[in-house]
């Protein structure tokens, strides 16, 4: 599970902060709603974060904790660890890196 935890939540979680502001690149006519819609952007994204920080936080600790007091993690470790795969992938998902997109070809004029 430490392995586990390492490998795909960790890197989510960095990409994840380097990636709190961005933004999807359109915009409304009113800066009103520009604003409120990065404000819950933002605040969605740190939520995100926060959850897979915690649940990374509870499954390492149980875990190496287990590993150095020569004990067996309660089950509800394995729940958290399956939940904290599974924000990772959604962080990854929404927060991943995103390509340009080719740039649109310019229409053929039509035929005179």
């Amino acid at each position: 599970m430490v392995a586990g935890v390492l490998l795909l939540p960790v890197p989510a979680l960095v990409l994840g902060v380097r990636r709190v502001r961005d933004r999807s690149g359109r915009s409304s006519l009113s800066e009103r709603v520009d604003r409120v819609e990065l404000a819950l952007l933002v605040l969605g994204r740190l939520l995100g974060l926060l959850l897979l920080l915690v649940l990374s936080g509870v499954t390492l600790l149980a875990c190496i904790g287990g590993l150095l007091r020569d004990r067996t993690v309660p089950s509800l470790v394995y729940v958290f660890f399956a939940a904290d795969l599974l924000v990772a992938a959604l962080l990854l998902l929404i927060s991943g890196r995103r390509g340009r997109r080719p740039a649109r070809r310019s229409a053929s004029p039509a035929r005179r």
